[in-house]
């Protein structure tokens, strides 16, 4: 979350940005229809060892690209879905749940010769038992040719386009071509986001996104990704590799539990997924696909919408089913972290038991009353130094003795709310002391990290933090940007600059 200025936080500022600009997006792509039955298992068949499931529900959701769609018109955007399904039973089904869902299905193409792809899973006390897939048949070349006849007409006019290539073969026999020539048409030329298992094929598109997992990372550079913390500094020296290999403006590869890293040109970014107990969640790539997608076409930096796309697969993933993620969903996890402030004995609790798995701690502290570019960069790569990030705010009491009359602009718990919604931050307190040495001290991290406008010899908390064992570090400084700057543009009624 970048650059909000006033704003009190995201989950503020989604709703009325959806509502005074519903982007339209159209979706091209790969469909499918997700089943989830559930059941007993009390005994096993006697033709093989293998448990008997008596089914007690059958639910159906859209998957693949149509998931993709549900979860834009879910955000508020207006939505068309461009692709193919069958004229059997669960083409209509499938239609019919995009339809309710809020999605124009006018280009979803019912053609002979098509055979829905549907992927079943079956699953008994919370513990998915098989998957049945019937993906196998071929897509006719007729019914490839068909949809392309209506691709311009389906592109036209919109803010985006979000191409979904999972290999099913909607999108083969010559279609790369017919829809980059649909979309360069486009008038002013769409925002043009591609998710597919190999972004190599979509390269001569140039899109804007590209994102691949670690997987297909791997695959396109022929290397083996390794494995927790590693992948980010591996990633980043691959960047200009992978940018090439795409012909995107930016890559954003998804890390599953470790979040995300956007690679763009001179540019790195991380996002932190929020730990979650494991549940029977699919889809979780679709719905950060498709707020990644609307940060994006509402105007918003590219960094604020990654942390956005973050929040919403957060939200998704603590769902079972093929989920979607709704504006109010996402609103209230937003502001749920309004209440992140911990004390410090409830603090030292949750620390000790992130030190008990092998966790480092850095801590940092600042007043962080108007955040803008300078202060998320920061707390980014404050993150990458350990593996839990502690922010201390200083209190409203503090701040003004520091600051001065009129601050702070933003009181404590609003604060707390912002910095506790960006996925670096794992946990938020407040300290009232001239200093932080005293928190320090109980804390005792082992990365005591402070910005590049300071020097280990400047600080007073050095001398605390190699007491405790910890060491120091100084971190990039962002020319530019400071909060005093921010507050004298937002008085004198100037411009706001907008971060990447």
């Amino acid at each position: 979350m970048t650059d909000l200025s006033t704003q009190r936080a995201l989950s503020d500022t989604l709703p009325h940005t959806l509502a005074e600009r519903r982007p339209a997006v159209t979706v091209i792509g790969d469909v499918m229809l997700d089943g989830w039955w559930t059941g007993n298992i009390e005994r096993m068949c006697r033709e093989a060892p293998a448990p008997v499931v008596d089914l007690l529900r059958r639910e159906f959701s859209p998957g693949g690209a149509a998931n993709t769609a549900m979860n834009l018109a879910a955000l508020g955007a207006k939505v068309t879905l461009a692709g193919v399904v069958g004229m059997d039973a669960n083409g209509e089904r499938l239609r019919a749940l995009l339809h309710d869902g809020g999605v124009d299905v006018r280009y979803l193409l019912q053609l002979p010769g098509v055979v829905t792809p549907t992927k079943i899973r079956v699953s008994s006390a919370g513990q998915i038992m098989f998957r049945l897939d019937d993906c196998s048949a071929p897509v006719p070349v007729s019914a490839t040719d068909t949809l392309a006849e209506v691709l311009h007409e389906a592109v036209a006019g919109r803010d985006a386009v979000v191409i979904c290539d999972y290999g099913t073969g909607t999108l083969e026999n010559g279609m790369i071509g017919k829809v980059g020539t649909a979309v360069g048409l486009a008038k002013g030329r769409p925002l043009t986001v591609v998710d597919a298992h190999d972004p190599r094929n979509w390269s001569v598109l140039e899109p804007d996104l590209v994102t691949p997992n670690a997987m297909e990372v791997s695959r396109m550079l022929g290397l083996k990704m390794p494995e927790g913390a590693a992948r980010a500094g591996f990633l980043a020296e691959q960047r200009d590799k992978l940018l090439q290999l795409t012909g995107a403006k930016a890559v954003v590869a998804t890390l599953d539990r470790d979040g995300t890293m956007l690679l763009a040109d001179g540019a790195t970014h991380r996002t932190w997924a929020r730990p979650t107990t494991e549940k029977q969640a699919s889809g979780a790539g679709d719905t950060f696909v498709a707020a990644l997608t609307i940060g994006r076409s509402c105007g918003l930096p590219l960094t604020t919408s990654l942390d956005l796309a973050q929040a919403a697969a957060d939200v998704v993933v603590q769902q079972a089913g093929t989920a979607i993620c709704r504006t109010e969903q996402l609103s209230h996890y937003l502001g749920s972290f309004a209440e992140t402030t911990l004390e410090p004995s409830e603090l030292m609790a949750r620390l000790d038991a992130e030190r008990a798995q092998g966790r480092r701690i850095v801590l940092t502290n600042g007043c962080f009353d108007v955040l803008h570019r300078g202060h998320t960069r920061y707390l980014n790569q404050a993150r990458q130094l350990g593996d839990v990030l502690v922010v201390a705010l200083n209190s409203d009491e503090s701040v003004h003795n520091l600051k001065g009359p009129g601050r702070p602009i933003n009181k404590v718990g609003d604060r707390a709310a912002v910095i506790g919604a960006l996925s670096c931050v794992d946990y938020v307190t407040v300290f009232d002391t001239p200093t932080p040495i005293p928190l320090i001290r109980q804390i005792q991290p082992e990365i005591y990290a402070k910005g590049g406008d300071y020097t280990a010899s400047m600080l007073a908390e050095t001398a605390a933090v190699e007491e405790c064992g910890g060491e120091v570090a100084i971190l990039e400084y962002v020319p530019e940007q400071s909060t005093s700057a921010v507050v004298e543009r937002i008085r004198n009624g100037g411009p706001r600059e907008v971060g990447a």
